[in-house]
């Protein structure tokens, strides 16, 4: 017998994965743009690869550090590569842009970005390994316990984000910032379901079709949701194209629509899909009814608000349809050795929310706090310069026009403006000018941005770690 070389599985770390990650976002279509918003060009996406040589990306962050820049950066980093599998085109044609739209989906493209996807993943997703355990034995009984003790209404409690909002010094810049936050899933909806539709499985892929099927309006364009959701967004003034507000997006956000791209790129986790499917279609209807009552109390009745209605409609038949034309016919073909990873998708799910919930309200609570955080500046440069605190100093000088790409920091931060005029940018909406002895409070973990807007502006960013020690 001839001898068969060993195999070595491929994995990819270190200096080498860092290079990698490299190489993919220096194409220009990743470099950072002179604009806030992108306009109708759906393979220019900002992933500031001047930054990612600085980081690590084998050391898997646990829950308490999610949301770090790392994170945001492996998000947008997935959510490019995820996406290079789907079509999309600009709202006004190509005209212009075949440059762009040859080099989004080129092979080469997508083999670098194929070549990262697994580590990436691997410190996207690995933190949810300590939060979800699903061991002991399950059987098709205690499996029919378990989904019958979810609470998947949701019922009329708000969630922290729809707090956030109603409690919002601008509620209606809140609203906006939320459903910006819904654009990469809605705008493309039910894409990463069609990932596990392909194939050959039996009745139960009939099953899951007929849940496309009703995502897509079933063949009639101006019903498809995400034609629907088109409206919701136009109707209280912004704009539909696809990835326009790249920018404005939170780490989470990405996070929880990368969680089912995830899920259905990688086929082994097909029967976490099928849980996390289950929960999302039950889940979705007094989800869908508090927003379309959000949505009206916010923006009055010109608000369009049929995608949210439309789901109330279908969903709960959907659940139903997940658990006793998928999940139930699932376990009786392949044995109860697939309810862990059922089970795992659901509650695996369910800690993707909360991180969701948690990040969003916090960005809310952010955007309403600047005039106050621009207050703080001068107590907290005090207290820094007093040495109450050990702060690191970045020294910058920008022209006119230099924007800085959103990103988010580790710790506090304290913007000082030495000379020049900036603009600093807190969210949609929400922005500052802040003028020489003037500055900020940069929070941890939240998204922000700034644009020079004077001839030159001399600044200085100091990693005070957590700012109330130099208030003390």
């Amino acid at each position: 017998m001839s001898h068969v070389p060993t195999h070595v599985p491929f994995e990819l770390s270190g200096a080498e994965l860092r290079d990698a990650v490299v190489q993919y976002a220096t194409a220009p279509i990743y470099h950072d743009n002179l604009d806030w918003l992108n306009h109708d060009n759906p393979y220019r996406r900002q992933l500031r690869p001047q930054v990612l040589p600085h980081l690590d990306y084998d050391k898997v962050p646990g829950r308490e550090n999610i949301l770090d820049y790392t994170s945001l950066a492996v998000q947008r980093l997935l959510t490019s590569i995820y996406e290079a599998d789907l079509v999309f085109f600009p709202k006004s044609g190509l005209n212009g842009r075949e440059e762009d739209f040859r080099a989004f989906y080129n092979p080469g493209n997508r083999a670098l970005g194929e070549r990262i996807r697994p580590a990436l993943e691997r410190y996207a997703f690995g933190f949810l390994d300590d939060e979800v355990e699903t061991s002991g034995k399950w059987t098709a009984e205690s499996l029919d316990a378990y989904l019958d003790s979810l609470d998947t209404s949701g019922g009329e409690e708000p969630s922290l984000s729809e707090r956030a909002i109603r409690n919002s010094s601008d509620p209606r810049r809140a609203a906006r910032m939320w459903l910006v936050q819904f654009a990469p899933d809605f705008l493309s909806e039910a894409s990463p379901m069609m990932r596990n539709v392909l194939g050959y499985y039996g009745p139960a892929q009939s099953e899951w079709f007929k849940v496309v099927i009703d995502e897509y309006g079933y063949g009639v364009h101006d019903t498809k949701h995400s034609t629907l959701f088109e409206r919701t967004l136009e109707s209280v003034g912004l704009e539909s194209d696809l990835h326009r507000y790249w920018q404005y997006y939170l780490n989470s956000s990405l996070l929880l629509n990368n969680y089912f791209h995830y899920l259905g790129k990688n086929h082994e986790l097909f029967f976490r899909y099928v849980g996390a499917l289950y929960y999302t279609e039950s889940s979705l209807v007094d989800f869908c009814r508090r927003a379309d009552r959000l949505l009206r109390d916010v923006f009055g009745e010109t608000v369009d608000t049929t995608y949210f209605t439309e789901h109330v409609h279908i969903d709960q038949h959907h659940g139903r349809m997940a658990r006793e034309k998928i999940i139930k016919p699932l376990v009786e073909a392949h044995g109860e050795g697939i309810i862990p990873e059922i089970v795992r998708g659901i509650e695996e799910y369910r800690v993707l929310l909360d991180v969701s919930d948690f990040d969003f309200s916090e960005q809310i609570a952010w955007m309403d706090a600047q005039p106050e955080l621009k207050k703080l500046h001068d107590p907290v440069l005090r207290g820094m310069r007093q040495g109450k605190v050990d702060a690191p100093v970045a020294h910058l000088v920008e022209p006119r026009g230099e924007l800085s790409n959103t990103h988010c920091h580790e710790g506090d931060e304290l913007c000082h403006i030495v000379s020049g005029t900036m603009r600093f940018e807190s969210g949609l909406g929400s922005s500052l000018t802040l003028r020489a002895g003037e500055g900020v409070v940069i929070k941890r973990n939240r998204l922000h941005g700034a644009n020079i807007e004077s001839d030159e502006c001399v600044y200085e960013i100091h990693s005070v770690g957590d700012y109330r020690k130099c208030l003390s």
